[in-house]
């Protein structure tokens, strides 16, 4: 079965394998890292736009190691999991200050690069040098179940051992690098998670799980996600042409990119006068003179505020909205922080569901 699933696989790449990709085939390692960290937990489709634009904005790894990381951050937006771009900036830097600009040539040393693990260390080997090391990702995981019949769960560690197995088991030696592009192909275009071409399948024959009609019923996972939910108010604070930002911590979801002051809450609370009392005279010790709609004259709920913006992280529900508060000078408690004008606002790095908000409606909101 092994020798059968590799020749089958060899065989329709080489017939049937149409699927365009500006990274297939290259050899250049910098630009097979490149690829695989912007892939990582990102779709071809989306990933594709983002690979040719940091490819012609740096085009070597000295590049990208000089670039300022909010040039690089920026560049990286609206890509999510920015933990990524933070590790391909610091090895970037390790690589062109420490390693003259030469990546590592084997597989142990690739896989000691800062976010870099077992997959995309295996998939520079082996595209890069052809070295025998095999992919394996959910992709691998779905071919497998499906051709084997394997009924053990992938997210189990029986399961992650026997699937790694299997994996080094069908790996082509001599071809590691087309066999591994080979394989991540046939899992994205014919054997999908959902309706897949099981009809014009080179494997239709041998397939355990079509000839049980179980295709439907593989790969078995056993373990859910529990997802949870967060309530972020993000105070747009706006005086004279010019609006408070913040860089936001390391440790949380979106370290080193930039938000609105934030107020997070268990629930949704109405805006209303309590609310900002709490959050501006409380907590902040702002004067309600200061603010240009003073707060004793709001009588029902406050107006200028936005719809609610969601974003579903892999282990995080995230609902946002935004509240304009404007200021006829700055109060003493941000005098120190950080006002931008519109043509910085627009450089800095945001989260996605910052940029969701952000554009022409924003602007003419804070003029209401």
């Amino acid at each position: 079965m092994t020798q059968a699933f590799t020749q089958l696989l060899l065989k329709w790449n080489n017939s049937s394998n149409h699927r365009p990709m500006p990274w297939k085939g290259e050899k250049d390692p910098y630009k097979i890292w490149l690829s695989e960290i912007i892939l990582q937990q990102t779709r071809v489709e989306q990933g594709w736009a983002y690979y040719e634009k940091f490819v012609a904005t740096y085009p070597t790894v000295h590049d990208l190691a000089n670039a300022k990381d909010e040039k690089v951050l920026k560049l990286w937006e609206g890509l999510g999991y920015y933990n990524r771009c933070k590790n391909l900036i610091l090895t970037a830097r390790y690589i062109s200050k420490k390693l003259n600009g030469v990546f590592p040539n084997n597989y142990e040393s690739l896989l000691s690069l800062k976010g870099v693990g077992p997959y995309t260390a295996s998939a520079i080997a082996s595209f890069a040098y052809n070295l025998p090391y095999a992919v394996v990702d959910g992709n691998v995981f779905r071919v497998f179940a499906r051709f084997y019949g394997i009924h053990i769960p992938t997210d189990t560690k029986e399961g992650f051992h026997l699937f790694n197995k299997i994996a080094d088991e069908n790996l082509s030696k001599k071809q590691a690098g087309v066999y591994n592009q080979a394989l991540m192909d046939f899992g994205a275009t014919v054997c999908k998670p959902s309706t897949p071409n099981c009809a014009s399948c080179v494997m239709k024959k041998t397939c355990v799980a079509f000839l049980n009609n179980q295709v439907n019923q593989l790969p078995i996972k056993v373990k859910s996600i529990e997802r949870k939910k967060r309530h972020f108010d993000f105070f747009c604070f706006y005086s004279k042409g010019k609006w408070l930002v913040q860089k936001r911590l390391e440790g949380d979801i979106w370290g080193g990119l930039y938000q609105f002051y934030l107020n997070e809450n268990k629930s949704v609370p109405p805006v209303n006068l309590g609310y900002l009392h709490e959050v501006l005279v409380n907590q902040l010790g702002i004067s309600s003179k200061e603010i240009s709609i003073p707060l004793k004259q709001l009588k029902q709920n406050y107006e200028p505020v936005s719809p609610s913006y969601n974003q579903a992280l892999t282990h995080q529900l995230l609902q946002a909205r935004f509240i304009l508060v404007k200021f006829d000078t700055i109060p003493a408690v941000f005098s120190k922080a950080l006002w931008v004008n519109q043509k910085q606002l627009n450089q800095l790095p945001f989260p996605k569901i910052i940029n969701q908000f952000l554009g022409q409606d924003f602007i003419n909101w804070c003029k209401t």
